[in-house]
């Protein structure tokens, strides 16, 4: 199975607050035949709410989050000319772009999400929680 990890999911699952994951979440990483992806724009989501102090990582964006998908054998989903075609076309429920970026790529890529976010389960697309 192949699942996109939504920037929370990837922080909680990647750290000590990998509890705060649902069971169905800690589940479906931890199984093995698992492909777990993070999207490009998650990756620049944390990269920007760490430059401007709304996160704090344990080192620069560029060269932790690198080490943490390798460590955790985590694929990147680039962003594609039809994800930010999509995601500019999404309704507005939800305000955030990163988020209907995320989805944008799950729809397109036929991918559930992890996510603990209500609102991206208003779009056509599965999430796992």
């Amino acid at each position: 199975m192949r699942v996109l990890l939504d920037a929370h999911a990837l922080l909680w699952f990647v750290t000590s607050r990998g509890s705060r994951l649902s069971k169905r979440a800690r589940d479906v990483l931890a199984d093995g035949s698992t492909d777990g992806l993070v999207g490009a724009g998650a990756l620049y989501e944390i990269a920007v709410k760490s430059r401007i102090g709304r996160l704090e990582l344990p080192g620069a964006a560029d060269v932790y989050l690198p080490r943490l998908l390798r460590r955790f054998a985590l694929g990147v989903l680039p962003i594609a000319e039809a994800h930010a075609l999509r995601a500019g076309s999404l309704p507005m429920i939800h305000r955030d772009p990163w988020d209907r970026l995320l989805v944008a790529q799950a729809q397109i890529d036929g991918l559930p999400i992890i996510t603990a976010d209500p609102a991206i389960g208003q779009y056509d697309v599965e999430t796992i929680w």
